[in-house]
C-alpha cells in the first residue's frame, strides 16, 4: 500500500484555508497512492470552540473529501468537528474512492484542554477494511492508552492522527514505536507543525514505524508530502515467524 503523509501547519478555525491548502498539497502528489492522511481537526486545528466551527456529514467539508477521493482513485482519513444530534465529535473519516464513508470517534478525549467537555467520547473501536488491509483509526490521545489499542483484530495498519505539541514530543516518538512493536503492526502518525491559537508549537515528527519498531518514514519537523509504501506479505511473514500476538493477554473493554 502506498500511502501519503501530508504535514501541514493549520490556519486556525478557517475551514475554507484549510480546505485550500490541503487541496493544493493534494494536487502536488505526483504518483498514485492508494491512501492520504491528514492530521487530527485538519480543518480548524484543536479547538474547544465546536459551537462555532462544527460541520455536519453532509457539510462542504465531507463533500469535498468524497470528492478529491473519487477525483483521485484514493482513500482520505483524517479528523474534523462534526456535529451530530446537538452533540460534537472529534470524528475520524475515512472516505473511500467509492464515496463510502466510515468514522471513528476519538474515544479518548483530552481532558488536559477540556476536550471532554465540548466532545462526546466514541463508545467503540474501528476496523477499517481497504484492499485487503485492516486499517485501526485513533487519534492523537489515544495513542497513551495501549488496552485499546491492543491488536486482538489481527490489524495490519494502525494510523494516528493528531495536535501533538512539541514539548511532548519525545513521548509521541516512543509511543509510536511502542504501539508498532507490541502489535506486530504497522504504525502511521500524522502531525501538524507550527503555533496554534493558543500558542502552543507543533514540530510534526509524522512518521512511518514497522512492525518491529524501525522507521520507514524518520521522524519529520518540515511541511510537507511524505509518500512511503508499505508490504503486508513481510509483515504477515515476520508474524508467522515470531507469533508474539498468540500470547496476548484476552480482556473485553467496557465503555
Amino acid at each position: 500500500m502506498k500511502i501519503a503523509l501530508i504535514q501541514s501547519d493549520l490556519y486556525w478555525e478557517d475551514i475554507a484555508e484549510n480546505r485550500n491548502n490541503f487541496e493544493s498539497k493534494i494536487n502536488q502528489i505526483d504518483s498514485n497512492v492508494d491512501l492520504i492522511v491528514l492530521p487530527e481537526m485538519f480543518s480548524t486545528g484543536f479547538t474547544m470552540n465546536a459551537v462555532e466551527v462544527a460541520e455536519t456529514m453532509e457539510g462542504e467539508t465531507v463533500i469535498w473529501m468524497k470528492s478529491l477521493a473519487k477525483q483521485k482513485n484514493c482513500a482520505i482519513t483524517g479528523s474534523l468537528i462534526i456535529k451530530e444530534n446537538n452533540q460534537y465529535y472529534n470524528r475520524m473519516l475515512f472516505v473511500f474512492p467509492s464515496g463510502e464513508i466510515q468514522y471513528y470517534d476519538k474515544r479518548h478525549l483530552f481532558s488536559l484542554a477540556g476536550e471532554d467537555q465540548t466532545y462526546t467520547s466514541g463508545v467503540e473501536k474501528v476496523i477499517v477494511d481497504y484492499l485487503g488491509w485492516k486499517i485501526c483509526l485513533q487519534i492523537c490521545y489515544d495513542l497513551r492508552f495501549p488496552v485499546f489499542a491492543r491488536n486482538i483484530e489481527n490489524y495490519d495498519l494502525l494510523i494516528y492522527v493528531a495536535n501533538w505539541p512539541k514539548v511532548r514530543t519525545n513521548a509521541w516518538d516512543i509511543l509510536l514505536k511502542a504501539r508498532a512493536v507490541e502489535n506486530l503492526s504497522y504504525v502511521v502518525g500524522v502531525n501538524r507543525i507550527g503555533i496554534d491559537a493558543n500558542n502552543y508549537e507543533h514540530i510534526g515528527h509524522s512518521q512511518v514505524v514497522d512492525f518491529l519498531g524501525n522507521y520507514i518514514l524518520e521522524p519529520q519537523e518540515t511541511q510537507n508530502v511524505f509518500v512511503v509504501e508499505l508490504d503486508k506479505n513481510i509483515m504477515l511473514e515476520t508474524r508467522k515467524k515470531l507469533d508474539f500476538l498468540s500470547d496476548k493477554d484476552l480482556f473485553m473493554l467496557n465503555f
